[in-house]
């Protein structure tokens, strides 16, 4: 290879090493008060991860150095060098890829308000996603982005450009912000990740698809189930976790022009929105017998009303409507393997969250509202969506209701790391205070 090719990739690759060196951990740049800072798990994760992503980028470039200016470089051809060196920079953009995922994600911290809000979604995520007896939980964190719908990037998945990601990130609508409407989008996406952990999904389409080819009742309905039961298992855990909360949160966000609310499309992992908020209502139902799940879908149904559909369209879904009871049928008595043959409704803390008590803990908790900030967050927004829907209270209220929650819990996750890095330090011996003369 001629001296000018081999001069100017090395100058290029010493410039990667250059650009590198300028990505810092961002504890060192990244400015936020304590309270709206990602937990210590997930800061040790992502700073581990990132780290190692450099340690190895920066290792290869150093050897392509040592490749260039060895005999192998020399024999090369400038097509080869090039060739090497284009691999090394397409991997020195994927670091960086990586980087501003997680980037985007922490900047928000720093976020009047915002900031500490969202650690305190932090810490409503990780209550409602624990389930220490079926799997040990990753560290999750969230952060605001437009739309109207929420998304995961779920903890152990790929990264571009490789490398499994170490933590759970969940963006969540700002217009969501503040009011169990956030409750509702954040646990769904938070059941996307416990559904993925127990490995539900593929087993479940196994028994759908098996009752579709089966002819079993209502044969024909089975594919769309198959087709969005993934959707629907998030679904289930959002109203396992909220109760009411999570249907009220997601009639507001399948609250769109009629068209969209009736549309059936085949491509869409989702359930048909009109269908979709029944099925929610049928769940609430079934796992939280009360009135209010057969009042709240007689008010959808008046919402968008069936009548003027095309004839097609308005079979389709009345048959898929009277399905959801033999779905769910199918859904709430599946045992898996990976729940110890425990049915889905067994594994989750049902009990405490039927009607009844809700509203006893939230009258409770109005005379005593520091008992509040001390109990499980996801039993909280189940019970102030109870209260809502009961007519206990007003949007204004909720919204200020959980702001200060959010902080509250934000600033105990962070006093109580505090504490818990504080006690694990080794005791040291009292110094005396030095003098002076």
């Amino acid at each position: 290879m001629n001296s000018a090719a081999s001069w100017m990739l090395a100058q290029e690759a010493k410039a990667l090493l250059g650009r590198l060196a300028r990505i810092k951990p961002f504890a060192l740049y990244e400015p936020m008060v304590p309270a709206a800072a990602i937990s210590l798990p997930a800061q040790a994760a992502i700073e581990s991860y990132l780290a190692n992503g450099r340690r190895e980028l920066r290792e290869q470039v150093h050897t392509f150095l040592d490749w260039l200016h060895g005999s192998g470089g020399w024999r090369a051809t400038p097509a080869e060098a090039q060739r090497r060196f284009t691999l090394l920079r397409l991997r020195f953009n994927a670091v960086l890829s990586q980087f501003d995922i997680f980037a985007d994600v922490l900047t928000q911290r720093s976020e009047h308000e915002t900031g500490i809000w969202l650690s305190g979604l932090d810490v409503v995520a990780a209550d409602a996603l624990a389930l220490p007896d079926y799997y040990q939980a990753p560290p999750v964190i969230c952060y605001l982005d437009r739309g109207a719908g929420a998304a995961i990037r779920r903890a152990r998945t790929r990264l571009p450009g490789g490398g499994d990601n170490p933590v759970a990130i969940i963006r969540v609508p700002r217009e969501r912000m503040v009011g169990i409407g956030v409750a509702s989008s954040l646990v769904h996406e938070v059941g996307h990740q416990a559904v993925a952990l127990l490995d539900l999904v593929k087993p479940l389409r196994l028994v759908l698809q098996g009752l579709e080819k089966g002819g079993h009742q209502k044969s024909g309905v089975w594919y769309f189930w198959e087709r969005w039961i993934s959707e629907v298992l998030a679904d289930f855990w959002s109203i396992a976790r909220v109760g009411v909360a999570s249907t009220l949160g997601l009639i507001g966000v399948v609250s769109l022009p009629q068209a969209f609310v009736h549309r059936v499309g085949l491509d869409d992992p989702h359930p048909i929105p009109w269908l979709r908020v029944k099925l929610s209502c049928a769940l609430g139902k079934a796992l939280y017998p009360h009135p209010q799940w057969e009042e709240l879908s007689k008010l959808w149904e008046s919402f968008y009303p069936l009548v003027g559909l095309e004839e097609e369209k308005r079979w389709l879904l009345t048959l898929l409507d009277r399905s959801i009871p033999d779905f769910l049928e199918v859904l709430l008595n599946y045992r898996p393997q990976a729940l110890g043959g425990a049915a889905l409704p067994e594994i989750m803390e049902i009990g405490e969250r039927q009607p009844r008590h809700l509203t006893k803990y939230y009258q409770a908790w109005r005379k005593s509202p520091a008992q509040m900030g001390k109990a499980p967050p996801s039993l909280v927004f189940a019970a102030v969506g109870q209260a809502k829907i009961e007519g206990k209270l007003g949007p204004e209220e909720e919204s200020q209701i959980l702001a200060k929650l959010l902080t509250q819990w934000a600033l105990r996750s962070t006093l109580d790391s505090a504490a818990s890095c504080a006690a694990a330090l080794p005791r040291t011996r009292a110094v005396a205070p030095a003098t002076y003369n």
